[in-house]
């Protein structure tokens, strides 16, 4: 062949699959984008492995073809075109478009008969690929036509059709008349399938040979065979791909891309890694950000006393103002303040300022105290509205200045966080990426980062001044973006002005407070754990046979499974055996060394995380550890904390317990514990309505017990600690949506035992059955679950046709109502605490929080008043169908208190 291939794409049937086979990728105005990126990807690779080819992309045509005159049952069993996927249509067109594609969508025809029209007009020296899955488009392969199913890595000759079906292509319309196909609600032949299909067509040579001999043709087959006859010519014809349609006359050349329309399009769809692929274009030409164009150059500087105070008089006109502030730290205890910047709407058009006033150079800048004294009246304002990125740090930061800043009203970090939990990157340079198609100024670009990084308060106020501004600038265009969005919706703006906006300042003080922890206990500890470790280390050696690494995978994959031959239950993604906690703790039944193994890690992780590290978390002027609160982490509202993480420490173990003991008060104060009691479960009673849980609740019965007498049969007297194990880990493993499977390992019975337990307690609580049924029908129909509250947890993988991935999407639609209001009960619990401790600052202070426990410090004159005051505002945050229930403890460490 003396050309270049033409290639023709099939992409309807690529449109599908990579609909179905990718992730829930979602635009930053949350479009859902997996289709239109699987078949722009395969596109980009086509390009790239064939630049100067003639590629055209074939789709059908939304209607019918003539196939619907020949049969009116053609294609009819299929659903319409999901809603999801029809609004990506569209923009994948232009895409196409932009890339400088041929596409064509040629009414009343199918993209296959497109495919073999466009295949038969090739030139007789050019060769001809066909980018499809399709099994039809076997009957187009010839000499010069190679079909190449790109997500699979799959080339199709003649050689491979005949290998695969046992005829050659072109008896394949023949073939599948016999067979049927169900994709296209073909009838066959019923009980013929490809062996006797093949068969017969190697017998007779073709479908018409076939109908000529079918009274030779015996047994029931052949019966089946003759019953069929009438529609048999039909059914080929319906198969039959035709390579004679009518084609308007086209260049099918490739055209030079359109980069300004493709980079539009990117960030529209978010594809923000692709930008840098795409050729730079005018930004005279690119699409502004909302709001208008960016124009750092219009940034100004503040420096001296009277454009001070005329920012001051501009700051109290505006109806609302974006503040920032730099600093030379991430932890607010220990940043000094460098800088401050504003961003507000006047006269129609985005103001932004800075106001540096600690930076090093010799630029003229204002005296701090002289800029905080001027400002600190809008600063302390209720009635001067204010937004930021962030909040918690810059308020803080404030804080420390001796300020106290009111009139928050809006956080755009909380903002995209409210409006999709699910997605990550709330951080303002995402967001401004995500919702405004602006790159920011990055903080390596004015820092430095590695080696050559250097502090804030070093880098030159010309520098600094349009990193900083656009901070604010962005921050004020993003809450124009975002805030009509939740405020559309009111069940969002429900979460983030009653829930996620208050706690802000919650936070921000628990954060200040810290905890005080008890150097000496930890030190003991450490060194505890250090020969406790060496004691496990020398076992697995014994039990081994042989010194090893036990910080070592591979060591330990060859002794458990090379030498000692024991089961490989899992594999890695590299195909390795897994020696995952789960896995070693399964492997612990058979042979005592997964046991020291995973003692000595958990071992290990308690010294490493908290017993070595937390003394070095002691800050040196407080004395205390303050850990940060993140709020926008976890996908169904609940808080995380780090440096350290308090979320992970091990409840049960004795090593736990040990390191909850170096969290203590301080001299003359007590640590008050209280925890919700059973609070998801007590959710789920609520959301299920369930009358046999309904009572059990409101009667006060264990609910474990009761479950146990329910699922085992027995009378309540009789339910005895192993049965109430039992009913526990069925009771939480349904909220969390565990299989047979799961169930049966945790219980260490078969999976058939576990299916009846399950099975019996569904029985039992059948409304508990009806709202999980009820809400993946729901979570299906419109891709997100809400919480009691109105918090949205998108769940886009339960329409997945990847059965692992829609499983796991239909146990978290059941399980984030549960969660996810359990998150927000605590919220408001906090919000409403510390409206109490702040009416009388001499009651105490919240210092921790950790799943459904709050934790005080208050003074020993105060704890009752204390514990009297947690447990009426955390019991009566919400009124549920069962009573609200919470446990009270007081201790001078934590473990004492939580009890």
């Amino acid at each position: 062949m003396s050309q270049d291939p033409r290639i023709l794409v099939d992409a309807s049937s690529f449109l599908y699959r990579a609909f179905h086979a990718l992730p829930d990728l979602r635009a930053p105005d949350n479009l859902p984008t997996g289709a239109i990126y699987g078949v722009a990807n395969m596109l980009r690779r086509l390009q790239k492995e064939h630049p100067s080819d003639e590629i055209i992309v074939v789709f059908d045509a939304p209607g019918g073809t003539f196939r619907d005159q020949i049969y009116a049952e053609y294609k009819a069993q299929r659903p319409p075109m999901p809603e999801e996927l029809r609004v990506q249509v569209p923009l994948l067109h232009a895409w196409i478009t932009a890339m400088g594609l041929p596409l064509i969508i040629a009414p009343g025809v199918e993209a296959d008969d497109v495919i073999g029209t466009l295949a038969r007009q090739a030139p007789a020296d050019q060769s001809v690929l066909i980018i499809t899955g399709d099994k039809d488009m076997t009957q187009l392969v010839n000499a010069r036509v190679l079909l190449i199913d790109t997500m699979k890595g799959v080339s199709t000759d003649m050689s491979e059709v005949e290998a695969r079906f046992g005829v050659a292509p072109e008896r394949i319309a023949d073939f599948l008349a016999l067979t049927g196909d169900k994709a296209d609600n073909i009838p066959g032949v019923p009980g013929v399938g490809a062996k006797t299909a093949a068969k017969w067509l190697a017998q007779y040579g073709d479908l018409t040979g076939i109908l000529a001999h079918a009274d030779e043709i015996g047994g029931k087959v052949g019966e089946a065979l003759r019953a069929a006859m009438d529609f048999l010519p039909r059914s080929r014809a319906l198969a039959t791909i035709r390579c004679d349609v009518m084609l308007p006359d086209a260049d099918y050349r490739r055209r030079p891309a359109d980069a300004t329309t493709l980079r539009r399009l990117a960030q529209r769809l978010g594809f923000h890694a692709w930008l840098k692929d795409l050729p730079a274009v005018d930004t005279d030409t690119a699409p502004p950000p909302a709001g208008g164009a960016i124009d750092r150059g219009g940034y100004r500087a503040i420096t001296t006393v009277p454009a001070l105070e005329a920012l001051l008089a501009d700051l109290k006109r505006a109806t609302l103002v974006a503040l920032d502030t730099e600093t030379t730290d991430l932890d607010p205890l220990r940043a000094e303040l460098v800088g401050i910047s504003c961003a507000w709407q006047a006269e129609g058009n985005h103001q932004a300022i800075y106001i540096p006033l600690g930076h090093r150079d010799d630029s003229p800048q204002l005296d701090r105290d002289i800029v905080l004294a001027v400002l600190r009246p809008w600063l302390e304002d209720p009635r001067a509205a204010k937004i930021a990125q962030n909040a918690k740090f810059d308020w803080r930061v404030f804080w420390a200045q001796g300020i106290q800043p009111m009139g928050l009203l809006r956080d755009t970090l909380l903002e995209s966080y409210v409006l999709d939990s699910s997605r990550n990157g709330h951080d303002l340079d995402s967001l401004a990426e995500r919702y405004l198609q602006h790159q920011n100024i990055r903080y390596e670009e004015v820092a430095g980062k590695g080696k050559s990084a250097r502090s804030f308060a070093d880098v030159p106020v010309a520098e600094a001044l349009p990193y900083a501004a656009e901070d604010a600038d962005v921050c004020l265009r993003l809450d124009a973006h975002l805030w009509p969005r939740c405020a559309a919706e009111a069940g969002l703006r429900r979460v983030l002005t009653e829930i996620e906006m208050p706690l802000v300042l919650v936070l921000a003080r628990m954060e200040t407070a810290g905890v005080k922890v008890d150097r000496g206990q930890l030190e003991t500890l450490s060194a505890e754990l250090a020969t406790e470790m060496a004691n496990a280390e020398q076992k697995a050696f014994n039990a081994a046979g042989q010194t090893f690494n036990l910080n070592s995978p591979k060591q330990i994959q060859e002794i458990l499974f090379d030498k000692m031959r024991l089961p490989v239950l899992k594999t890695t993604p590299g195909g390795q055996p897994s020696t995952s906690e789960g896995v070693l703790a399964q492997l612990a039944v058979h042979a005592p060394l997964p046991r020291w193994i995973l003692d000595y890690r958990s071992m290990a992780k308690l010294k490493n995380t908290y017993a070595d590290a937390l003394p070095q978390m002691i800050h040196p002027g407080t004395g205390r550890v303050h850990t940060h609160f993140q709020q926008a982490v976890a996908a169904t509202g609940r808080l995380a904390s780090s440096d350290p993480n308090l979320q992970n420490i091990p409840v049960r173990s004795e090593q736990g317990r040990r390191i909850r003991q170096a969290f203590v008060a301080e001299p003359g104060y007590w640590l008050v514990s209280a925890d919700y009691s059973q609070i998801e479960l007590r959710i789920m009673a609520h959301l299920s309505r369930d009358a046999r849980l309904l009572q059990a609740f409101a009667e006060g019965q264990d609910i474990h017990a009761a479950t146990a007498a329910e699922v085992f049969n027995l009378a309540p007297e009789a339910v005895d600690g192993a049965a109430r194990r039992a009913a526990k880990a069925i009771n939480f493993g349904l909220i969390y949506g565990q299989t047979p499977y799961g169930l049966s390992q945790q219980l260490g019975i078969d999976q058939a035992a576990a299916r009846r337990y399950m099975d019996r307690y569904f029985e039992r609580y059948p409304g508990v059955l009806a709202y999980m049924e009820r809400t993946r029908a729901l979570a299906k129909t419109q891709g997100y679950v809400e919480t009691l509250f109105g918090r949205r947890l998108y769940v886009p993988e339960i329409r997945s046709s990847n059965p692992a991935r829609r499983n796991y999407a239909e146990r978290a639609a059941i399980n984030a109502p549960m969660q996810g209001t359990a998150a927000d009960l605590i919220k408001r619990a906090m919000i409403a605490v510390d409206a109490w401790l702040q009416e009388a600052p001499e009651r105490g202070r919240m210092i921790l929080q950790v799943h459904d426990e709050l934790i005080l410090e208050v003074p020993e004159a105060g704890l009752e008043a204390a514990q009297s005051a947690l447990r009426e505002h955390m019991e009566g945050v919400a009124e549920l169908a069962v009573p609200l229930l919470v446990g009270l403890g007081v201790g001078k460490n934590w473990d004492e208190a939580h009890g």
